[in-house]
């Protein structure tokens, strides 16, 4: 059986949203267990008159909520000790389950999976991870936001969590491993990239591809592509931006004429599988590698449906001993997380 804490209150669609796709997700998985975080009156009322199996689903209670627009996150989960998302933290880090799902306040929970879960003995920064579409198996952007600057010893490491990650989740033997940059020749970039490129490259752990262009990263060429949370929060950004204005764009010529409408009914198939390819759901959450913990972050606009899948996600990770596998290469590895 398997434990997994879910944040109740944090998310866009908070409480509904996380308690239905708690639900969804064990009428899915009989061996999974939930514990909801957060307001017990109110969770109890999104309860009432649903049918689910009293004896796996707990409510731990707590009276406050981390906002979206806290002024300072870090802040919030150190003075909100009472937070739904505090709460959870602290009953992962105390061992009281075995992972947690939280679509909440992305600084807020990065502070709390940091200061109060703990990192994994030797890892010197936790990234934060997104699966890009890109194929039947997602790319796995990193660091998404975790570290504005990252040092090479960061880098490094970051590529090896991933390729541990893709491995576990989702069988590649040796994911293949790219460095974000502004071209693809091995002298391209500032000297950090060029640093990066060096030591990813002589790497004997890593599956190192190379430099590869922002353009590529849908592409499917890396299965994995690293970079410093600043760089990789604009691209991620610079995608989602994208993606809206193109299907807008669509849109409006879509059914902007009798023609674009009768073209939209031939193109509707086509344009639900593009649709589901890019929905969150579709993932529901990914890691944030490093911590001592299955930490998943679902994205704030997460319905039902992406929550479930998230919950499926922390209990995928936690059965796939992604953790221990990257504490175990450490130890093999690392010369006792000095800084480079």
């Amino acid at each position: 059986m398997y434990k997994v804490i879910v944040d109740a209150m944090g998310g866009d669609h908070a409480p509904e949203a996380p308690v239905l796709g708690a639900l969804k997700a064990l009428e899915e998985d009989p061996q999974l267990q939930v514990i909801l975080t957060g307001q017990q009156e109110v969770i109890e009322g999104i309860l009432q008159g649903k049918n689910f199996d009293r004896e796996r689903l707990e409510i731990r209670h707590a009276a406050e909520i981390i906002e979206n627009e806290e002024h300072s996150p870090a802040e919030a989960i150190r003075d909100k000790k009472d937070s739904s998302m505090a709460v959870a933290m602290r009953m992962l880090k105390n061992k009281e389950a075995d992972g947690m799902v939280s679509a909440g306040n992305t600084g807020a929970l990065l502070a709390g999976a940091t200061l109060i879960v703990g990192r994994i003995r030797g890892i010197l920064r936790p990234a934060l991870s997104v699966a890009l579409p890109a194929g039947d198996v997602p790319t796995l952007l990193l660091d998404v936001g975790a570290n504005m600057d990252a040092k090479t010893s960061y880098l490094v490491q970051f590529a090896r969590m991933s390729s541990i990650y893709m491995r576990k989740q989702y069988g590649l033997e040796k994911p293949r491993v790219g460095l974000l940059n502004v071209g693809t020749e091995p002298g391209k970039g500032n000297a950090q990239t060029k640093e990066a490129f060096e030591a990813l490259s002589a790497d004997p752990e890593i599956c190192f591809s190379g430099n590869v262009e922002a353009r590529e990263a849908l592409s499917g060429r890396v299965d994995i592509l690293v970079t410093d949370g600043f760089a990789g929060n604009v691209l991620l950004k610079t995608i989602e931006g994208t993606a809206s204005y193109i299907v807008d764009l669509l849109k409006t010529e879509i059914y902007g004429s009798l023609r674009g409408k009768l073209g939209g009914l031939l193109l509707k198939p086509g344009m639900k599988k593009l649709k589901g390819k890019l929905e969150p759901s579709a993932v529901g959450g990914t890691p944030l590698l490093g911590i001592d913990g299955a930490v998943i972050k679902a994205h704030g606009n997460s319905r039902a449906a992406a929550f479930a899948n998230a919950i499926g996600q922390c209990r995928a990770f936690v059965a796939s001993g992604i953790n221990e596998e990257i504490a175990a290469q450490i130890r093999r590895n690392e010369d006792g997380g000095s800084e480079k």
